[in-house]
């Protein structure tokens, strides 16, 4: 009856596997910095690719009923690979907007002006990070404790594994520009700083985490001083 086919759905929704997440934006909304070719491929194939094959590692395993942070804090080999991938990328989707690029206002630019000096330096530490950055890899804005730090991880590695908070971030594999830029990185990263960074998320996600860093130096006055 109605209750049993309720007590299914529910059951369904309590293991549903990790999905891909609609991006917020049309394929091609970020040109013509990132064309529609390149957002269908990388959103379609790579990202939908890693979504696909994380839940053929997790079917019938523990991890299959855990929130993908958690899986990526618990695992490693390709389930970690996999995991991470589509948090970066459901993160990357999210750090760019058509109308973006530019500085940030608020807080975000107070705080980046009192650390770095002000945008230009920003912004200029961004492009050359990204650009030494060795093979793939990821480009990100992170609030270290309760400062901003910018950090390149290699592959599919990510901040969450070291306690920082993602403020923004940059895909560094080449199927994220190659067929927009060649192999021309700096020309790319140049693009998402200048037209396409969402600093409203950007501002968000700071805001999130001053206030967990806030909150836990309250409850641990020597981690402040610790930090120092």
């Amino acid at each position: 009856g109605s209750v049993h086919l309720a007590r299914e759905l529910l059951f369904s929704l309590a293991m549903e596997h990790v999905t891909l997440k609609p991006l917020l934006y049309d394929e091609h909304a970020l040109e013509p910095h990132i064309g529609r070719e390149t957002v269908a491929l990388h959103y379609g194939k790579h990202h939908a690719g890693y979504v696909q094959k994380l839940n053929e590692l997790i079917a019938g395993k523990p991890e299959e009923t855990v929130g993908l942070e958690q899986m990526i804090r618990r695992s490693e080999g390709a389930i970690f690979d996999n995991a991470a991938q589509i948090w970066n990328h459901d993160f990357y989707w999210q750090s760019m907007h058509p109308d973006g690029g530019g500085a940030p206002e608020g807080e975000l630019k107070e705080a980046i002006i009192g650390i770095f000096g002000g945008f230009e330096r920003l912004r200029r530490d961004f492009l050359d990070a990204g650009t030494a950055h060795f093979g793939s890899g990821w480009l990100w804005l992170v609030s270290h404790r309760d400062s901003l730090r910018i950090t390149a991880t290699p592959d599919a590695d990510l901040p969450l594994r070291y306690g920082d908070t993602a403020i923004l971030c940059v895909d560094l594999w080449e199927h994220a520009y190659y067929l927009d830029y060649q192999n021309d990185r700096a020309r790319y990263l140049e693009a998402f700083v200048d037209h396409l960074a969402n600093w409203e998320f950007a501002r968000a996600n700071w805001k999130v985490a001053q206030a967990q860093w806030s909150n836990a130096a309250t409850s641990t006055p020597l981690l402040r001083q610790a930090s120092r």
